[in-house]
Order: structure tokens, then sequence, then C-alpha cells
């Protein structure tokens, strides 16, 4: 019976180390900024992930509110994708759209009629945010890291909301990820 309990010791620590190198945690600024924008895209790992908050969404339940002031789920992705690609068109030195500085602007130009298209928007943005970073130079990282993790942090906070608006609704299905 020793020499099994030895082997299923053997085995489970052989098997929890190669978990343990499979998940080993970026070392490079390129590396940790990439693992940001892809968690706060569409691979859930210590959260959900933005496009997994939003698949499924009508456009009737992206348009819902609480009727207390609070944004709708449309608004909330509409506000990222305005917000992401600023800052992606900054880092690549591309002339930013004109803004008049009011945030509220960034939410309130959401329309049912493009739910469809604002889901896709985002998805193009993150994924464009992904590529600069894996192609920019060491400059461009070091210039406009601390940036790039905002961005990761700003659309983990939305998408927090865009979830617990969900579960308002009864809408959201705790097996993606938050139960």
């Amino acid at each position: 019976m020793k020499p099994y309990l030895l082997a299923l010791a053997l085995l489970l620590s052989t098997s929890a180390f190669a978990q343990d190198q499979k998940k080993a945690a970026p070392t490079t600024l390129r590396g940790i900024l990439l693992e940001q924008l892809r968690t706060t895209h569409d691979n859930n790992d210590w959260f959900v992930a933005p496009s997994n908050a939003v698949d499924g969404v009508t456009a009737e339940q992206a348009s819902w509110t609480d009727g207390k002031g609070n944004h709708s789920i449309g608004q909330l992705a509409y506000h990222l994708v305005f917000w992401n690609s600023r800052e992606l068109a900054k880092f690549k030195g591309e002339p930013e759209s004109k803004f008049s500085g009011n945030n509220e602007e960034t939410f309130d130009k959401f329309d049912a009629k493009t739910w469809a298209n604002t889901v896709k928007r985002l998805d193009l943005v993150m994924t464009d945010l992904e590529k600069f970073v894996q192609s920019a130079s060491d400059a461009q990282l070091a210039k406009f890291g601390s940036e790039i993790a905002h961005v990761g942090t700003h659309n983990a906070y939305h998408t927090g909301q865009i979830i617990y608006i969900r579960r308002l609704q009864g809408i959201w299905d705790p097996n993606k990820g938050v139960k």
C-alpha cells in the first residue's frame, strides 16, 4: 500500500507542478500588460471578461435602466468603446477625436439600434489594444505602460457594473464566472 501512496503523491505533486508551470506569471512589462488586457477583454480569470459579460445581451436588455439614474449595459459598453478607442489612438500617435471633456457624453451616445455594433466595436478595440502592446517598442511600453494598465482596471470596473445590472434583470448565468 505504501508504494501506491508514494506513487500517488508523486503524481499529484508532478501534476501540481505542471499546472503551476502553465500558469506562470508573466515576467516582462509586455507580458503583464497583455495578460491584463486579455483578462479585461475575453479571458475570464479573477473576474469575468467584458466579452463574456455582454455575450447574449439583447438590445432591449442593453437599454434597461433601474430608473434611478444609473447607466444601462449599453451605455457602459459604449463608454468602454469610447475611452478604449481614444486611448488606443493616443498610444498609436493618431489624432484623438474631439471631446468636450464631459464624461457623461461618453455614456449618453448609446443607441439600442446599434447594440450589436457596439459589442463588435468593443471586441475590436480590445483586440487592437492587445495587438498594439504585442508590437509596441520597449520605449512605447515604458511611456504608456501605466495608462495601458489603467485601461484594464477601467474595463474591469465597468464589467462588474454590467454583471450587476444583468443580475438585477435576472439575466446573468452564474456559470459564466460569477456565482
